[in-house]
């Protein structure tokens, strides 16, 4: 399959049309791949060490010549490109290594095995439908049932194991053996959609990037507010979209070993 063969396949399940008016899905650097065999490295973030990852895979005999992102390079338009600054840099060495970058974004937030919905698949929820709904078959987020219900401190170790995260945040709450059925999820930053969650009646709402009073709002809204961090939330889409590209015998397929989560623990 040729790259522009896979960027067809994917825009008629994820079309960059359905981004919202801030973001900036699509392309993001096009040097010229477009008629090459597709061999693709998935990743969350288009970052440096990822670029030189593909780099030296390509390098080393594996045909990368292309870095599918969750996250795009470039929000906003540059006004200039120089050495040394990293979108620059991106750039540069996207044109010379011949490797191009398109993101994915809040297209591939919204769609059936998107990144809510990987969520909820991990948790193995029933029943599933979008916190928010965009257009038919189509939203933010997913709420489902939990079969069987949990204890919220069984939920936690689940999420904590399933994600590979141990530092959760969540709202106080006194008991830990409470029983929880249903559950809403949203990868990445969600905390935007707490009072839309409270209509689903959800009682615990897994996401990311909340601040100290959402964290209030939640509790005032009677949900126990789950922030797992970004990149534990939305990693396993990454993972999912990998196998997705593996089952259409591409020449090549990886998933980014140097894919960062930008915050560290100090224990």
């Amino acid at each position: 399959m040729k790259v522009n063969d896979l960027i067809i396949w994917f825009e008629e399940w994820a079309n960059p049309a359905w981004q919202e008016k801030w973001d900036n899905c699509g392309w993001q650097v096009e040097p010229g791949v477009l008629n090459e065999d597709a061999g693709v490295l998935v990743c969350l973030t288009p970052t440096l060490a990822v670029m030189e990852e593909a780099i030296g895979l390509k390098k080393s005999g594996h045909p990368v010549n292309l870095i599918f992102a969750h996250h795009p390079l470039i929000f906003n338009p540059p006004k200039l490109l120089r050495t040394g600054d990293a979108i620059g840099e991106m750039v540069r060495l996207a044109f010379i290594h011949q490797i191009g970058i398109y993101s994915a974004h809040t297209n591939f937030d919204q769609v059936n095995d998107g990144t809510a919905d990987v969520l909820a698949q991990l948790l193995n929820l029933k029943d599933v439908f979008p916190i928010v709904n965009t257009q038919p078959g189509l939203g933010y987020g997913r709420v489902g049932v939990l079969q069987p219900c949990l204890s919220l401190r069984q939920l936690l170790k689940k999420i904590q194991s399933l994600l590979k995260q141990s530092n959760l945040v969540l709202s106080p709450h006194n008991d830990l053996d409470i029983s929880v059925d249903k559950v809403a999820v949203l990868g990445g930053s969600g905390a935007s959609f707490i009072q839309s969650v409270k209509k689903t009646g959800a009682t615990v709402y897994l996401t990311s990037d909340c601040k100290f009073h959402q964290f209030q709002e939640s509790r005032d809204a009677g949900i126990i507010l789950v922030d797992a961090g970004h990149y534990a939330t939305e990693r396993p889409a990454c993972e999912a979209l990998a196998a997705k590209f593996a089952s259409l015998n591409l020449t090549f397929v990886g998933l980014s070993s140097f894919d960062e989560d930008f915050r560290q623990f100090f224990l």
